[in-house]
């Protein structure tokens, strides 16, 4: 913990250094007409179009319980008809022990389909999460703690390390997102610079640091986990964010309805988001382990 202070202490300095720097069906439509009929919201469907980018989101995940399992089959069917092949992942990879079995019957056995049918998952780092991480094969981070790479030209993906985040690593992204030529500018890491936990809540000194350079470099979307619960954030300064944190972990009843950033919240089970980019828009649906979409909608990006 003295370890982590010391770092944030020396991060504080550095913000104002960046701040001047820079068609088809849905998946389910049985699905969706079930949770639009119980949340009285219109579901926004996925326009699942030959050729968009389509990438899912997924944290909180490596306990080896049966709920795990169960997200992960579920995932495994959205997949069969919305072929996504991407997956961001954004933290609390395993729990407990990560000795090579633990691998296999936490992330490779529950996941298996997904990985047969090629799909990628890329990784950041918890703070449940051994930093040896980095070198497993399947979490493709490459050997480093964070890293940016570019599935399509339209859209860049930057990994961050939010447990330690080291001034040469706001600098590293600072140069990253400065010289991005991409439309759409993703940031993916583990501590919410804004959440609705009771038990965690919005990490005030890590948007501190990062909130000016994510605005001055234009990101458009942020996504984060700790908090085990699904929230979409009302939009801050223009930026959307989403606490992904319950793909295996689930802290049932822990978004605080008052705290007047929710726009959308589920904390009552487990839940796995997908996306779709198309231009200047995405379209995302958040399902749940019955199969339920318990969110939805399009937004635009940032220009």
């Amino acid at each position: 913990m003295l370890s982590q202070q010391l770092h944030y202490a020396r991060l504080l300095s550095f913000p104002l250094l960046f701040a001047t720097a820079c068609e088809g069906a849905s998946i389910d439509d049985r699905a969706a007409y079930a949770q639009g009929q119980q949340s009285a919201e219109p579901v926004v469907a996925l326009p699942n179009r030959e050729g968009s980018f389509k990438f899912g989101v997924l944290g909180d995940f490596g306990t080896g319980d049966r709920p795990q399992y169960e997200m992960a089959n579920q995932m495994a069917k959205i997949h069969s008809r919305f072929r996504y092949n991407f997956v961001a992942m954004v933290g609390d990879n395993l729990y407990g022990s990560e000795r090579p079995q633990d691998f296999r019957r936490k992330f490779e056995m529950p996941y298996k389909p997904l990985l047969d049918a090629g799909v990628k998952f890329y990784s950041s780092l918890g703070n449940h999460d051994a930093r040896e991480q980095r070198y497993y094969k399947h979490f493709n981070m490459g050997g480093k703690l964070y890293y940016s790479f570019t599935p399509t030209p339209e859209v860049r993906f930057f990994f961050l390390e939010s447990t330690y985040p080291a001034p040469e690593q706001i600098k590293w992204l600072e140069d990253e997102l400065r010289t991005s030529t991409s439309d759409w500018k993703i940031a993916v890491f583990h501590h919410p610079l804004y959440s609705s936990g009771d038990r965690q809540g919005s990490d005030l000194r890590l948007r501190q640091v990062l909130e000016p350079l994510l605005l001055k470099c234009n990101v458009s979307v942020v996504l984060t986990r700790h908090d085990h619960f699904y929230e979409r954030v009302k939009p801050q300064k223009g930026i959307h964010y989403f606490v992904a944190g319950s793909g295996g972990k689930l802290r049932r009843g822990n978004i605080d309805r008052q705290s007047g950033l929710t726009a959308k919240g589920f904390d009552t089970d487990l839940a796995f988001m997908v996306a779709e980019i198309i231009g200047d828009q995405m379209y995302f649906n958040t399902i749940s382990r019955a199969g339920n979409i318990v969110d939805s909608g399009v937004l635009t990006r940032r220009k």
